[in-house]
């Protein structure tokens, strides 16, 4: 199979969970002894932390392993003694979802982590009662009053492409244009970077402009001072060679992790959000850690989720009620709605590389 529709298939699958319409939430850290995760047995209730995740889906199960390696290496890594794990596995259906959830608060559960899926998140947040805290992986198709109990982190390419949007007007772009191929994900993408562009005071000029190269010797206008990538890595590097010194802005979707020096040199100047897990390697949350390895960009990404789920877990274990975290994928702060907000890093491209693009301060790693 060609490499490029092998990468683009792999893209599509992931999608739904890296980027699914609403997203999720994160946690911290395990054991002395570590905690083990165990499979739900059917005795008395007993506390403990259950972990919901799709690792029997044959669409996700890559993903959600990732995610639960994350979680498990955040929970060894604890001086504490804290509550076992318990993974309920399920597939991608709505019914497992809810009945392993129901199982595990019948079986002690104290906190929940998951489900992962915007339609298991969607399920929970409007119908099923959730009595113990629950940090859903996703959100669900519509906003509004969640239950009380529940917290949503996630990895939401919409919250990426406001604060690319912001970082170009703190930058004095006022008039922007936009490149896309136009796939779902990058429609929603360029919809959430107009939206706060224009909020914000920017003009958005014409419509968007397709990643071909002959339409883009033409039709970038002498008055845009800007242009956003609603594009993934291999199209940003396409069509960088034609803006020549024009500023450029990104979400994440443009770092495809480290690939060398020549897979990412078109992309010079390029700058971009991501996560402090792909960009600030001297974080200090981030070197408590070890890396997954092999993984692709977007694997770690799920995998720094787990960690910042564990950790928030610990925090509702806790009883906070103002949650705020220097997490690995991004300063998390409770925002309205039980959906918890990830500020993320401004990255560029130097000499081929992802660079850290400002300082940043920090709070003790915990």
């Amino acid at each position: 199979m060609n490499i490029r529709l092998l990468r683009c298939l792999t893209i599509v699958a992931l999608a739904p969970v890296l980027y699914g319409a609403p997203a999720a939430l994160a946690s911290e850290a395990a054991a002395t002894p570590a905690p083990v995760a165990e499979k739900p047995a059917a005795t008395a209730p007993t506390p403990h932390i259950a972990l919901l995740l799709p690792t029997r889906s044959k669409v996700f199960a890559r993903h959600a392993t990732a995610l639960r390696d994350g979680f498990m290496v955040a929970a060894r890594s604890q001086n504490q003694t804290v509550l076992p794990v318990r993974e309920y596995p399920v597939s991608e259906t709505v019914d497992e979802t809810l009945k392993n959830y129901r199982d595990a608060i019948a079986a002690g559960a104290k906190v929940v982590v998951g489900p992962l899926t915007r339609d298991g998140v969607t399920a929970l947040a409007f119908g099923e009662p959730v009595p113990v805290p629950t940090l859903a992986l996703n959100i669900p198709d519509q906003t509004g009053r969640a239950p009380g109990n529940l917290y949503m982190l996630s990895l939401q390419v919409e919250g990426e492409a406001r604060q690319a949007a912001q970082l170009a007007y703190r930058d004095n772009r006022r008039r922007a244009q936009i490149i896309t191929s136009g796939n779902p994900l990058q429609r929603r993408t360029q919809s959430a970077f107009s939206a706060e562009f224009s909020r914000l005071g920017g003009t958005v000029l014409g419509e968007s402009i397709p990643p071909d190269p002959n339409r883009l010797k033409t039709a970038i206008r002498a008055d845009a001072d800007m242009v956003f990538l609603a594009l993934d890595h291999d199209e940003a590097r396409t069509v960088r060679a034609y803006l020549g010194t024009m500023p450029a802005y990104a979400t994440s979707s443009i770092n495809a992790g480290d690939r060398g020096a020549l897979a990412a040199f078109d992309l010079a100047s390029v700058t971009f959000v991501d996560m402090p897990w792909l960009l600030e390697t001297d974080h200090p949350a981030v070197m408590n850690y070890p890396r997954p390895q092999p993984a692709s960009a977007d694997i770690e990404r799920l995998y720094a989720l787990g960690i910042d789920a564990w950790r928030i877990a610990q925090l509702l274990l806790a009883g906070a009620r103002e949650l705020k975290l220097d997490g690995v994928t991004g300063e998390l702060t409770l925002g309205p709605d039980g959906i918890i907000e990830r500020s993320l890093r401004a990255g560029r491209y130097v000499d081929g590389r992802a660079r850290l693009a400002e300082p940043t301060t920090h709070e003790p790693a915990r």
